[in-house]
């Protein structure tokens, strides 16, 4: 069995481009203190992101409201009020929106304050600066962090400081856990893999739309390269690339990895790329090379574990460069974009 180890530093910088957040003042100055414990880390996240939005307002929302009211407000419903028998005490059932700050975005946030207030591994400071904070959302209610939708959250112009902290709050409640070397965090065993393999993902996306806009990074699909159109392509498999980068004529199409084993070990015992990774970018890449020149290139790129035996191959299949390497997520930040910027290579001639 293989862990992956994250410099708990790194987990900041991966959720802060992941969630377009990397300028954002409530935050940046986290980046330069120690902490112990990843919880301790998002507890101080949150203490400044929710800080800063208190400053400036919690956000507010038009939430749709019935009530039985002395004066009319918005519109009566009439068989409520028929059957609640309120005309005969003077009232009148109505259906009105209410601009509140009882918003699903702030019943998350206090969801989660008040979850990380029950961690043993949050210090006690930042404990009281999250109490401190909690009366500002005396009027949010507080539901069960089970209960939170996240997808359902959205995003604007006018919430969009949340996002960052509401990626914080997912992370918390699908149970990421520290592990007992200070400076770097696992996933136990029984934590499903999918909310750091999206992080993972968007990391990447992200730091390259932000270092290198020119590269045009995204995250398009790729479409069959049929020999007749008139196929069966509502059958096909969408193919969603991860990360697609473009520098001219050339394309170099990512595939991130986030995965316990990085390598699959053959009959002979012999560490090997997995097959199937392997057979998908190179799908990716030979269905993007329409012009069958070699210009578009494919890279699987794992987040690193302790085994003895990691990714390194740099191979070219019927003319296109294919390539598997490992980013060490437990290196320091310097490294770990050295390491990022060093992709880059396979966009070169």
């Amino acid at each position: 069995m293989t862990d992956r180890s994250i410099a708990i530093h790194n987990v900041y910088v991966m959720m802060a481009y992941a969630f377009r957040a990397i300028h954002s003042g409530g935050t940046k100055h986290v980046a330069t203190e120690r902490f112990d414990h990843l919880h301790d880390l998002l507890a101080e996240i949150l203490v400044r992101g929710v800080g800063s939005q208190v400053k400036r307002g919690l956000h507010r929302d038009y939430l749709h409201r019935s009530d039985e009211l002395g004066t009319v407000r918005g519109r009566i419903d009439v068989a409520r009020t028929v059957a609640q028998r309120s005309a005969k005490r003077g009232r009148l059932v109505c259906e009105f929106d209410e601009y509140e700050a009882d918003t699903p975005h702030n019943q998350a946030l206090k969801s989660v304050m008040v979850l990380l207030l029950r961690r043993g591994d949050v210090t006690s400071s930042r404990k009281d600066k999250l109490r401190r904070l909690l009366p500002y959302l005396e009027a949010v209610t507080l539901v069960a962090p089970t209960s939170i939708r996240w997808g359902d959250l959205t995003y604007h112009r006018a919430n969009a400081a949340y996002r960052l902290l509401l990626g914080v709050g997912e992370l918390i409640v699908r149970g990421l856990l520290p592990a007992q070397d200070s400076g770097s965090v696992k996933l136990t065993s029984w934590v499903s893999d999918d909310a750091m393999s999206s992080l993972y993902e968007r990391f990447l996306r992200e730091y390259y739309v932000v270092h290198h806009p020119e590269l045009s990074p995204g995250a398009p699909t790729v479409a069959w390269d049929l020999d007749e159109p008139r196929d069966h392509r509502s059958q096909l498999p969408l193919m969603r690339t991860d990360v697609t980068l473009r520098r001219g004529e050339r394309t170099l199409i990512i595939d991130a990895k986030y995965y316990s084993h990085s390598m699959q070990t053959g009959a002979w015992g012999k560490a090997t790329v997995h097959s199937a990774h392997l057979y998908q970018v190179l799908a990716y890449v030979k269905n993007e090379d329409t012009r069958r020149d070699g210009s578009v290139r494919g890279l699987l790129l794992y987040a690193r574990t302790d085994a003895a035996e990691q990714p390194d191959l740099d191979v070219v299949v019927q003319g296109n460069r294919i390539g598997a390497k490992s980013l060490d997520l437990n290196r320091p930040w310097e490294h770990l974009r050295t390491q990022l910027e060093g992709v880059l290579r396979l966009l070169e001639n």
